[in-house]
């Protein structure tokens, strides 16, 4: 772990470099600290585990034990049967058709971001303006997140250190410091929960509870039904959220969308508390304000330094913004091929989940590492599971020339080579993200508003190609994010 700890390597170099350390291995070990894990590198092997055998693989790794945090409420953290529990009652508030009524939010946060953005570009001198792309796009996810999880009308591009911005940041920076807490977590929970050790402070705990119990306490007494996720929660408290028989178009967010597995589709009676609750809209917020963010400004990144790829893309959101009549859905994001192509292979470079964490709840034999061993290794209970997504991302054999931003993979032509399990932006089996459709619809609505008014160049201060910075466990870009927007003509 020194280089890690150190600051010498990102995380996702660190797992890179010890998937590429050994070529003829089906998986490796390593040790974080004194616990063991285990690192596949084999395809088949990884969906054994993740699909097939996944009863041996159902959990996470426990960071927060039986501690009193929200996070050791969360889908995330939740095991065994609690969380298929959880999984089944949450599942029906993630479909398509519940996305798309949550559509026309994103796009009035997008328009306050793009007005704040004409305001300035129309007080510059020099026709264009250096923007901080992360802070940009961390401020669009939390009006986003406010909005349609919360029902809160919140303008951070204006009101720039507004409450919910301000708590947003403190629960989803992942710095050195949390870093080193975060491991130490996961090697030390008897320490972890001896100590109380939390993510969050008593601060934003108390700012949560107060927002979603206060929420739904007033929306009871009004009567106000707002298609959002705190009226999907209330409904999951009363046992009201079904699943959908008919089948909804659930590939409509795009080629990355994930499907929900039998799991989640099954019907649960469980009755949740309110810190269940709290928990999972905590979930929301931290993940939909920091995966979301990055993801979004990554993009930017590779549009501003594929000026080709931009530049078809910007054609396609103009060309369908006239046929439209200015209208964009989730009927816009299906018609738009190119839009998902460029998200795609956005999320194949840069991955919100670097790797997929599992723990191993039963004896496992995972046979013989490499072609030479005489014995199968067994992988005890308890022992941690990694499968490292950004790997197979980059691993030539499935994507060749795989360091090229090339959104032509993902034609309609070309995608059907791609190794169907070597694509794992939102994870994979049952326990993959429950908030694929709603990121991707996320992602594709904040890239056609700025494509549609904005021409993006890189800066000054830009680092290209994209080097990630040491200094955050989050995905981040070696000094800053900064990019040149000017009015596209």
């Amino acid at each position: 772990m020194l280089r890690v700890i150190l600051r010498l390597d990102h995380f996702a170099n660190d797992i890179l470099n010890l998937y590429n350390k050994f070529p003829e291995e089906r998986f490796v070990g390593r040790f974080e600290f004194l616990n063991e894990m285990v690192l596949i590198r084999d395809l088949d092997l990884a969906k054994q585990i993740a699909v097939k055998d996944f009863e041996h693989f159902l959990d996470h790794r426990s960071i927060f034990g039986e501690s009193n945090s929200f996070f050791s409420r969360n889908l995330f953290s939740l095991k065994g049967q609690e969380w298929k529990d959880m999984r089944s009652t949450l599942s029906p508030a993630f479909t398509s058709s519940k996305i798309r009524v949550m559509i026309p939010f994103m796009v009035e946060v997008g328009d306050q971001m793009i007005a704040m953005l004409k305001e300035k570009l129309k007080e510059s001198k020099t026709g264009y303006i250096t923007v901080d792309c992360k802070d940009l796009t961390t401020r669009y996810a939390n009006d986003v997140i406010a909005s349609c999880a919360f029902g809160l009308k919140v303008d951070s591009h204006t009101n720039v250190d507004n409450q919910f911005y301000a708590r947003g940041k403190e629960s989803s920076t992942f710095g050195f410091r949390q870093m080193l807490m975060f491991f130490l977590m996961i090697n030390m929970p008897k320490v972890a929960k001896f100590l109380r050790w939390d993510f969050l402070s008593q601060r934003s705990k108390d700012f949560f509870s107060d927002l979603v119990l206060d929420t739904m306490k007033d929306r009871e007494l009004k009567h106000i039904i707002r298609p959002d996720m705190i009226h999907l929660l209330m409904e999951a408290k009363k046992g009201k959220l079904t699943h959908e028989t008919a089948k909804s178009d659930d590939e409509a967010a795009g080629f990355a969308t994930v499907e929900e597995s039998a799991v989640g589709a099954k019907t649960t009676n469980r009755v949740w508390t309110d810190d269940d609750l709290i928990a999972q809209a905590v979930l929301f917020f931290v993940a939909g304000f920091e995966t979301a963010s990055s993801g979004m400004s990554f993009l930017l990144y590779e549009l501003a330094s594929n000026p080709d790829v931009q530049d078809r893309l910007a054609k396609e959101i103009r060309d369908h913004h006239h046929k439209n009549g200015g209208k964009f859905d989730l009927n816009s994001m299906q018609n738009m091929t190119y839009l998902d192509m460029v998200t795609s292979e956005l999320l194949r470079m840069w991955p919100p989940g670097i790797a997929l964490d599992r723990q191993c709840t039963k004896d496992y034999n995972l046979g013989r590492p490499n072609k030479n061993a005489d014995k199968d290794f067994i992988i005890r209970k308890g022992t941690g599971v990694g499968i490292p997504a950004i790997a197979f991302h980059r691993d030539p054999q499935y994507f060749p020339n795989p360091d090229k931003f090339d959104p032509e993979r993902f034609s309609e032509e070309n995608k059907h080579n791609i190794h169907p399990f070597a694509y794992m932006p939102f994870g994979v089996g049952p326990r993959n993200c429950i908030g694929s459709r709603f990121a991707l619809c996320e992602i594709k609505a904040i890239t056609y508003q700025i494509l549609l008014h904005m021409e993006l160049s890189p800066a000054e201060t830009s680092c290209l190609p994209i080097k990630l910075s040491t200094e955050s466990f989050n995905l981040r870009i070696q000094g800053g994010h900064d990019l040149r927007f000017r009015l596209r003509p």
